[in-house]
């Protein structure tokens, strides 16, 4: 069991990154993304390729980042401005409209030009024990990488002058902009902070197993669900969400079957939201 439970955390810390990429662009813009799943594999082809070139497995893992933080910047510079013209439901629905159409189309491109492009990061070394638990060391590294992303979030966002700039367009974007704060600078720059996640996410997941070209619309699916589950806009609350929807994944997969999984976790997200309607960490 409590194999089982250590493998749900890596899992969910890297479903916690997929949320926190996710609601940061629903809480500034009121979009939610549902490319997102599609950019993450974008960013695994990129890695892949830059390895199949020679080049070292660090330095490619930075061009995948850089890749999908691109990605991201491009659909924000593009098909968002007549989205962010929009108020309240027109807005969410053309952005529903217009995100869907961009993971078709990414989705398609890869899947027709890389049919079988899958990343899978191998970190050599002798399995590690962690209560008692042997833990390959490519987990690990996956669960290192996602903790030390998380703390940096926490920290760019409650600290740094930037970050505190991002809250207040969060809260109140009228507001943020008469004190001189330019929302659609901002609204950029989460957007490519958003891919550079997309991108982390690529290869903290493949650090445990390989992340296939038609993987999109799964990692979106789950981005979702632990976006609403921790609240949207909460960076801590996505992290949480995460971490439990990963363990309820890996025990369900575990005692029950993979096949019936993604009901399960449907189950838990309905049910969290029954008794918090804004989530475990919304405001």
């Amino acid at each position: 069991m409590r194999a089982v439970v250590l493998d749900g955390i890596v899992l969910g810390l890297a479903f916690g990154l997929l949320g926190v990429g996710m609601t940061l662009v629903y809480g500034l813009g009121g979009v939610i993304n549902l490319a997102y799943g599609q950019i993450v594999v974008l960013g695994a082809i990129v890695v892949s390729l830059v390895r199949d070139e020679g080049v070292s497995t660090v330095l490619a893992a930075g061009v995948g980042v850089l890749a999908a933080a691109g990605a991201a910047v491009l659909l924000d510079v593009t098909l968002m401005r007549p989205v962010y013209r929009q108020r309240g439901e027109e807005r969410i629905l053309l952005g529903l409209l217009l995100t869907l159409g961009v993971a078709f189309v990414i989705g398609g491109l890869l899947t027709w030009r890389y049919p079988t492009g899958a990343l899978y990061i191998n970190v050599s070394g002798e399995p590690i024990s962690i209560l008692g638990v042997p833990m390959a060391v490519g987990s690990l590294w996956a669960s290192v990488t996602a903790l030390a992303v998380a703390a940096a979030l926490l920290l760019f966002f409650g600290v740094t002058t930037f970050g505190r700039g991002v809250r207040s367009v969060i809260q109140d974007e009228t507001g943020a902009r008469l004190v001189g704060i330019n929302p659609s600078f901002v609204r950029t720059v989460i957007f490519a902070l958003s891919g550079a996640l997309a991108g982390i996410v690529a290869i903290t997941y493949s650090m445990s197993g390989p992340l296939t070209v038609n993987a999109g619309f799964e990692l979106t699916t789950f981005a979702l669900i632990v976006t609403v589950v921790g609240g949207l806009g909460s960076v801590a609350g996505a992290f949480l969400a995460g971490v439990l929807l990963g363990i309820v994944n890996a025990v369900s997969a575990h005692y029950i079957g993979q096949y019936i999984t993604s009901i399960i976790l449907l189950g838990a997200a309905a049910l969290t939201l029954l008794i918090r309607p804004r989530g475990l960490l919304g405001r």
